[in-house]
């Protein structure tokens, strides 16, 4: 797992693992992201399924009890198929453009 903080979030990159090992790592190692903005990038698995994406569900509803941003990047699965609890965009562009939206929404009180 690459881990590379930037301004206003994390970047975390599962480096080829198989999605399971990397969603268990992820998980047990979340206490150390839990209070900051959080993209993960999935553009590795072309052949992502939604059973899969599912496994990050109790990080994304942590993150967001936190009001905290938890993005997903992909585009092996549309918006449509997830429940809304998971955010997902297709480019890493697109992911900081939420969480500038998002922060920009949480200081104003929106």
């Amino acid at each position: 797992m690459k881990i590379l903080e930037k301004e206003n979030y994390i970047l975390i990159d599962p480096l080829e693992a198989p999605i399971v090992d990397f969603v268990s790592l992820l998980t047990q190692r979340h206490t150390e992201f839990e209070k900051k903005n959080l993209v993960v990038n999935l553009l590795a698995y072309k052949n992502l399924k939604k059973d899969e994406v599912l496994g990050f569900l109790e990080i994304s509803k942590i993150h967001q009890a936190q009001n905290k941003s938890f993005v997903l990047v992909s585009n092996a699965i549309t918006i449509d198929e997830l429940p809304e609890d998971i955010i997902m965009v297709p480019t890493l562009r697109e992911a900081e453009d939420l969480i500038q939206m998002d922060e920009i929404q949480r200081d104003l009180g929106i």
